[in-house]
């Protein structure tokens, strides 16, 4: 009962949509707010994504993330984890800009293409706000996550010189063994961050079963050499979550993968899920991992060594 759980809050993500909650983060300041309240609220990982402060879009370039990465730096020592994934949109030349350029202790790296199926969420949303986002998400119906073993390998030569370690984004079972594969051509270094992605449309499903296989798909592959953590779409957040605790793993939360804190109720912030998540941990008899017991898991350089 010593171990430590690590908790990451993913603050705005791309796939929510302005108009779904009037609480999801889009300005600088509301990215750097939040994800300062949910490092306070106890989570040792801030996962950021940035957006164009007047229409809510998506937005991979340097230029957006600067504000908010050095309010956040100044105000909490969490570890701060650039996106790479940006938005399905995008391809990776445009993605990995800001991590090749901010260069973090920690970035995400999808692991593999997809179909990312957002327009089943059109049923539940009628009116919006901007005119990008019903496009948007109905054209995901004819939309893959581009993700290739080239465009993988692009992103790890990108932030290989800078010491950047990865969040692994694994949707599915062959993300592992696409993980194994570059383990193998030794462009991916222990321990692996290995984060798994329940509940997507086009990803593997949010079953008990679905999660149990995807643990022991990973412990078979990479024995003692990774940390496991979960991130459950939607409804699914807490109870993947609180599964992945017992089966050893780690937690992921935020307004990127669920709006919601309880059945039809919107979460006002992110730490509301945060503290959530930490009183699920602590009250199966675990403690929540700090920044810097964060950083000791995963061997990172520490934050004196980005470039912001």
């Amino acid at each position: 009962m010593s171990r430590k759980v690590m908790i990451t809050c993913a603050v705005t993500g791309a796939i929510h949509t302005p108009s779904m909650s009037p609480h999801l983060p889009i300005t600088p300041s509301e990215v750097a707010d939040a994800a300062i309240g949910a490092a306070k609220a106890g989570a040792a990982l801030v996962h950021v994504h940035a957006r164009n402060p007047q229409t809510g879009q998506p937005d991979q370039s340097p230029k957006a993330f600067e504000p908010i990465l050095g309010v956040i730096k100044q105000a909490c020592d969490a570890v701060i984890n650039i996106t790479t994934g940006g938005a399905p949109t995008m391809l990776v030349d445009e993605r990995v800009k800001p991590a090749e350029h901010f260069q973090p202790e920690v970035a995400s790296l999808n692991m593999g293409s997809m179909n990312f199926g957002l327009f089943p969420v059109l049923a539940r949303y009628k009116d919006f706000q901007h005119d990008w986002e019903e496009p948007y998400l109905a054209g995901s119906d004819d939309r893959v996550f581009k993700n290739t073993f080239k465009d993988i390998e692009y992103i790890l030569t990108k932030c290989a010189e800078a010491g950047t370690r990865f969040e692994i984004e694994c949707y599915d079972i062959g993300h592992l063994y696409t993980l194994a594969h570059f383990v193998d051509r030794g462009l991916v270094k222990p321990p692996f961050f290995v984060q798994s992605v329940f509940g997507l449309l086009g990803g593997i499903g949010g079953h008990p079963e679905d999660v149990s296989h995807m643990k022991r798909t990973a412990d078979r592959l990479f024995g003692d050499d990774f940390e496991w953590s979960v991130l459950g779409a939607g409804k699914n957040q807490l109870a993947i979550a609180a599964q992945s605790v017992m089966l050893g793993g780690h937690v992921r939360v935020g307004l990127e993968d669920s709006l919601w804190l309880g059945r039809g109720e919107l979460a006002r912030s992110n730490a509301d899920q945060v503290i959530k998540a930490r009183e699920m941990i602590e009250s199966l008899g675990y403690e929540i991992a700090t920044p810097n017991e964060a950083r000791e898991l995963l061997k990172l350089k520490g934050s004196d060594r980005t470039n912001f």
